[in-house]
């Protein structure tokens, strides 16, 4: 996502909860396994299957991963990696919601008032909403930093 992983999040499909080791979660989940130490790929396991991902418990990020498609893997490929995205993801702590439909206002606002300019300072020069780069995405899931 583009994150900092500086918040709580946990993963879940029905009965099963994953998250940071050692944790207790104040929305009522206990991450009873180790998100580093359980592959993704023996938690979904056929088509249609659902991973509900929860990042910033106070904000409420979710996101749904639905496997649409199980291919054969392909020794010559470095996993993971990612086929195809679209637009960048929210600024962290932003505001969940509500935060970043008021960035997206102030971005294409033609005439700032004195709120947005201030909003605008601190989401920093260079944040395009509309902006996905596949290859930055990869060299960060392969572990050479954008």
């Amino acid at each position: 996502m583009g994150w900092y992983n500086c918040h709580l999040h946990a993963f879940r499909v029905p009965r099963r909860g994953f998250g940071p080791p050692l944790r207790e979660f104040g929305s009522g989940l206990d991450a009873a396994e180790d998100e580093n130490t359980t592959f993704v790929g023996a938690v979904l396991v056929r088509k249609g299957q659902k991973l509900l991902y929860e990042y910033d418990f106070g904000d409420g990020w979710e996101h749904e991963i639905v496997v649409e498609k199980l291919l054969p893997l392909d020794p010559q490929a470095k996993y993971p990696f990612c086929l195809a995205g679209a637009r960048a993801c929210p600024p962290e702590d932003c505001g969940s919601f509500p935060g970043y439909s008021t960035i997206l206002k102030a971005l294409n606002a033609p005439k700032k008032t004195a709120e947005q300019k201030e909003l605008l300072a601190w989401l920093g020069a260079g944040y395009d909403p509309e902006r996905f780069d596949l290859d930055e995405v990869n060299r960060c899931l392969s572990g050479r930093l954008a």
